[in-house]
This record gives C-alpha cells, structure tokens and sequence, in this order.
C-alpha cells in the first residue's frame, strides 16, 4: 500500500478550527468514495440503479487532498463510506495514506462504514492502515431475509468478514435499519448475537433519502416504540457515551453491551451535530436532511495550491444549518430527498 505525496499545505497541523454559525465545531468528516454498492438493499436504492459516470468521481489522490485540507482545518475523525467503500478500486491506498494523520497525532480516529461483504480480503490491511473499528451493516440473521432485504447479499459471507474483523483485532459496531414487519421481531435476538460477540449494536430508523420501489411509510418502525418494548425486558441504563456520530446509547445490563438509537425522525439529533459530509464527486453536504452543497472538486482542481480550496471549506461551514427535517407519512409519499443515501455516504 503506497502513499499520496502529502500536499505541502496540508502536511502539518495549523490549529484553524472550523465553526459553523451555531458555535459548534466541525470535527468529523464522513467520507463517500463510490456510490456504487453490491447491495441493493430495499430501504436504500432501488434495484435497478443508475450510479455515476467514473470520470465525475473524485481520484484518490484528491479524495486525499480534501480529506487533508479538513484534517488542518481541526477535523479529528475521518469516516470512509460508500455506498461500499471496499469495492472501490485501490481504495486501501487512500487508507495507507490517510493513516500518516494518525501517525502525526493530527487526526484521532479513522474509521469505516461497510456492508461487510469485502471484510475478509481487507480487514488486515485495514489494521494495519490503523483503522480500529468498523461499523458493520446486518440487518437480519436470517440468511434468506438477508437476500430479501440486500436482494444480491450472502450473509455468510459477510460473518465471515466479521470474524476476519474480529481476527485482526478491529472493534465491530453492528448498524441494524430496523423495518416494520421485516425485522422488527428479531431486535432481541440480534441483541444478544451482538453482545454475545462483543459487538455495540445501533438501531436505526429508515430515512427518506432518494426513490426506491414502494413507500418508506410502510417500512418505517419508531424507535420510541422499539425502546419501550425492550425496557420491558432488559434494564436500560442511558449513557453519555458519543462516537462523535449521532447515536445515542444505553447500556443493556443483562447483557453487557451498549445498544445505540439513531432516530432522525422520531428524535432530531442536530443539537450537537459536529459533522459535514462529502460525496465522491466533491460535494460537501454540510447537513444530511437539506439540498445545499458546496462543490470542492472545482476549487481542487482549478490551482495545485489549497487557497480556493480552503476558501470554499470555510465559506461551506458557514452555511450550515440548524437542522433537518424529515417528515415521513402518507401524505408525503415522496422522499424528504432526491438523492440516494449511497450518493451522500451512509
């Protein structure tokens, strides 16, 4: 695994910290490198999309150079995501890279987001790139409900990239979109699975990003409900714990285990959001749930110096929101969204 040369005005720590209008500190990056994915789960895309021409993409080498440029600007985790990150081509080169961040004590965690179906063929490297947790998607254990849901999905195979995981040392945390009348039967079980391996597993409602065939109404389970009817079997203990991301946590006390809630819909999670996301094309998102993106492909490749580029990062943060609003019900049967979760990065 080689390295990008490091840019000469991203290659040490400034200390410019990055504020957005509400006094809150952007320090998490999450990263989109592909919009293509070789799922095709039900709540995400449709099953027959249409992803991007590969010339629009960014190449590593400026997914780099961005990723770099926020890493000065006081950006302290850096999330790879995809659609499925791994099946970009050459992608453990931009690992390798980016770990020197870490190495340079500038950045604090580099993580990634995967369907786990790659896992087994890049899990060391992962490590060894310094990556020390992944977050895993599983949304059933049951192997012929998993091909329903991912349409093209193997489960075994993604367990055995979880034991690859769990072999190289990286801490696993399982994301589970909890779907009415799908899996929502399983919650308990997959609780226990997860706790039993020593696996956080976080739940997390469907949210309405981009067309798919049928209506997210339909597949959309409250959180609130799912917490209720589980603190009528185990003692939930609320936790302060954040990964930096949206979750929030409660420890499961028979088992052991954190049990993480992503409700975007049934509790907005904006209060404290350190956050902004890039998409594999170069357009930064600086809230999930609204339209407004700045593109930082044009200023990377208009200059070899970063001056336009760190122009158009702080003139970005200071444009984020508030919040979000997501709405989901009968009466808005479209997405609150017209782009895909893959397209933003999950």
């Amino acid at each position: 695994m080689g390295a990008f040369p490091a840019h000469p005005e991203t290659s040490s720590k400034t200390g410019r910290s990055l504020l957005d209008p509400f006094a809150r500190a952007i320090t998490y990056l999450r990263v989109s490198v592909t919009d293509r994915c070789d799922f095709r789960c039900v709540y995400c895309m449709s099953e027959d999309m249409a992803f991007l021409p590969k010339r629009d993409l960014l190449t590593l080498e400026e997914l780099d150079r961005i990723c770099s440029a926020f890493v000065d600007r006081g950006v302290r985790k850096l999330r790879i995501t995809g659609g499925e990150p791994l099946v970009r081509r050459d992608i453990m080169t931009l690992f390798g890279s980016l770990s020197r961040h870490l190495d340079s004590g500038a950045l604090d965690e580099l993580t990634v987001t995967t369907n786990g179906s790659q896992l087994a063929r890049h899990a060391r490297d992962l490590a060894a790139c310094g990556v020390k947790r992944v977050n895993v998607s599983i949304d059933t254990l049951d192997p012929d409900k998993f091909r329903a849901i991912t349409r093209w999905g193997d489960l075994t195979k993604v367990l055995q990239g979880l034991d690859a995981a769990q072999n190289a040392g990286l801490k696993v945390k399982i994301n589970t979109v909890a779907l009415k009348g799908v899996n929502e039967d399983e919650i308990e079980s997959l609780l226990a699975w997860a706790h039993g391996r020593g696996m956080d597993l976080t739940l997390i409602e469907v949210m309405p990003l981009g067309e798919i065939d049928g209506q997210r109404i339909d597949q959309f389970l409250p959180l609130s409900q799912v917490r209720a009817r589980l603190a009528a079997r185990y003692e939930l203990e609320d936790l302060a714990d954040r990964t930096g991301g949206p979750a929030r946590y409660v420890r499961v006390k028979e088992t052991g285990g954190r049990l993480g809630f992503i409700t975007p819909l049934t509790h907005n999670f904006c209060e404290s959001c350190n956050r902004v996301r890039l998409t594999c094309t170069g357009q930064l998102f600086m809230c999930l749930g609204q339209e407004d993106a700045a593109d930082l492909r044009a200023p990377v490749r208009a200059s070899e110096s970063n001056e336009l580029l760190d122009r158009a990062i702080v003139e970005a943060i200071a444009r984020k929101p508030k919040g979000h609003d997501f709405i989901i019900d009968r009466r808005h049967a479209r997405p609150a969204l017209s782009r895909h979760m893959s397209v933003t990065g999950g």
